[in-house]
């Protein structure tokens, strides 16, 4: 049971938009079949911290369906669709047009997508002995794939120094601490049931109850992303048949919300297909017009280390921006022709073409001619920061901001928007 209606500290989630008093009323003493499962469970990270965009988990396939007046207000606001929309999956690599062109300094490509086996919990709500259950299943269906997906499964209880270490090395192995995972409830039982499987080329990799039951990944040096794309749809049909094989199960298929996982943000396809790639032309011009030029191409571009990992040199992490409403060919055809067309302008931008216009462009500082400092303005509209996981992007908010523009200090006139520069120009301050 879920309690009376809770104070959600991320004020400006989908969970404080959509959790209304009303609605929370309606199901606050409902407990889902599969495991037990309630609406305060799964707005935990909402309700616990103040930090959240969506801020909700399902922890078992039931929740989308005892809780749909919550999660389909959710989905439909977060993925843009329709409340009558259905979702179509088609890993079919043939219809792929094209690849990344020759040239294009593509460092690598990966391509994830996660699955959920039915009958189980998600990994917010799974039992101890569904989560064990669902290892040895997949442990032992994956002991059975043949050919160059064949390889060997590593579970994290017990694991020998030497193999952590050779996992740690090749960045394949997934650790506990998150907090977000801990307080939705993701990490629990922790290392028990979880493990990761690779193929002996190391270009197959499975991890088993991490975020989901299954994130299954294809990845290899370069920009070969049909065949990448061709291994992924190959092994998953292949985990899938044997899976089936010895269970009888198949993976959670939704008619309206394609495959289920645990964060609604991954429903549909849950694929994210990228590529590191430099783009020195456009590090020239800043990562906000990078940016809103990913966001026309339907992209999204991330730093090489990760989602809040920050930005190194001229190489980003380029992948598609959409989940749900399309299919896992549409979304790898952007892929790569966004990808082509961004190096496209780049060597442009390289070669004396002007600034794309839109954002601002990057500072610039008269010694290198690429950064300058900030100047101390007062009474400035709330400045956009770039650094959206920074404790400034947490702590600067409107209302303060408000409160503090017009001040400048009595000892060198220093300004509120001088002081927070480095995150209003970056996207990889902490």
């Amino acid at each position: 049971m879920s309690g009376e209606f809770p104070v959600i500290q991320s004020a400006h989630s989908l969970v404080a938009k959509h959790v209304t008093k009303e609605r929370w009323d309606r199901v606050k003493d409902i407990e889902t079949k599969t495991c037990g499962f309630t609406i305060a469970k799964a707005c935990a990270c909402a309700i616990e911290f103040d930090n959240q965009h969506c801020g909700i988990y399902a922890g078992d396939w039931d929740c989308y369906k005892d809780f749909s007046e919550i999660f389909d207000a959710i989905i439909q606001d977060y993925h843009g669709i329709s409340a009558d929309a259905k979702h179509t999956s088609d890993m079919d690599a043939t219809k792929i047009t094209g690849n990344i062109n020759e040239g294009v300094p593509v460092h690598s490509t990966r391509i994830r997508v996660g699955r959920s086996i039915d009958g189980f919990g998600l990994s917010p709500g799974i039992t101890k002995q569904q989560r064990i259950d669902v290892e040895k299943l997949v442990s032992t269906a994956l002991s059975k794939v043949t050919g160059d997906l064949a390889g060997s499964y590593y579970p994290l209880t017990g694991m020998d120094e030497a193999v952590r270490q050779q996992l740690v090395d090749d960045h394949f192995l997934f650790v506990s601490g998150d907090r977000n995972l801990t307080v939705a409830g993701m990490e629990r039982d922790w290392p028990e049931g979880r493990g990761i499987f690779h193929n002996d080329k190391k270009t197959f990799l499975i991890w088993v109850n991490e975020e989901d039951q299954l994130r299954i990944i294809s990845m290899q040096m370069g920009g070969d992303v049909r065949g990448v794309f061709e291994r992924l749809a190959k092994g998953i049909k292949a985990v899938g048949d044997s899976v089936k094989q010895e269970s009888g199960k198949d993976f959670c298929l939704d008619a309206k919300y394609g495959y289920i996982h645990s964060c609604p943000t991954n429903l549909g396809t849950g694929m994210r297909a990228s590529v590191h790639v430099d783009l020195p032309g456009w590090t020239q011009h800043g990562v906000a017009k990078l940016q809103a030029r990913c966001e026309e191409l339907h992209l999204q571009p991330r730093g090489t280390r990760g989602e809040s990992g920050g930005q190194t040199g001229c190489t980003y992490d380029i992948s598609n921006k959409h989940r749900l409403g399309y299919s896992e060919v549409q979304l790898v055809q952007v892929m790569i022709d966004g990808v082509n067309t961004l190096w496209k302008e780049d060597q442009a931008f390289m070669a004396g073409a002007p600034a794309p216009a839109g954002a601002p462009a990057a500072a610039s500082k008269p010694s290198s001619g690429k950064y300058k400092a900030m100047e101390a303005q007062v009474n400035g509209p709330f400045p956009n920061i770039q650094s959206t996981h920074s404790l400034a992007a947490k702590y600067v908010t409107k209302d303060i901001w408000e409160k503090l523009k017009g001040i400048k200090t009595k000892t060198s006139g220093f300004t509120l928007i001088q002081a927070i520069a480095c995150a209003v120009e970056f996207d990889n301050q902490h």
